[in-house]
């Protein structure tokens, strides 16, 4: 297999595909990672972890419907060219 855009691509899709099926609930708040984490003050730069939160959490809301769509052609490609 060499390494190309088509596993470029297959790559970034399974990452985030990783990052959409964390749980709030049952991982990440029992990694200190939940949604109950205070962001800071007016005027203060969020730190590196409330970032992270933000991310995974606007990932998770974000990109729910686009996701289903790039799987299925992903399967699609695998099944029709192997």
């Amino acid at each position: 297999m060499a390494f190309g855009l088509y596993s470029l691509i297959e790559a970034a899709l399974l990452c985030i595909n990783a990052i959409a099926v964390l749980n709030e609930e049952r991982f990440l708040s029992k990694v200190g990672w939940g949604g109950d984490q205070s962001v800071g003050g007016f005027g203060e730069e969020p730190g590196m972890k409330a970032q992270l939160i933000n991310l995974i959490r606007s990932i998770r809301i974000v990109m729910r419907v686009p996701l289903i769509f790039f799987n299925a052609s992903v399967i699609v490609l695998k099944l029709v060219f192997g």
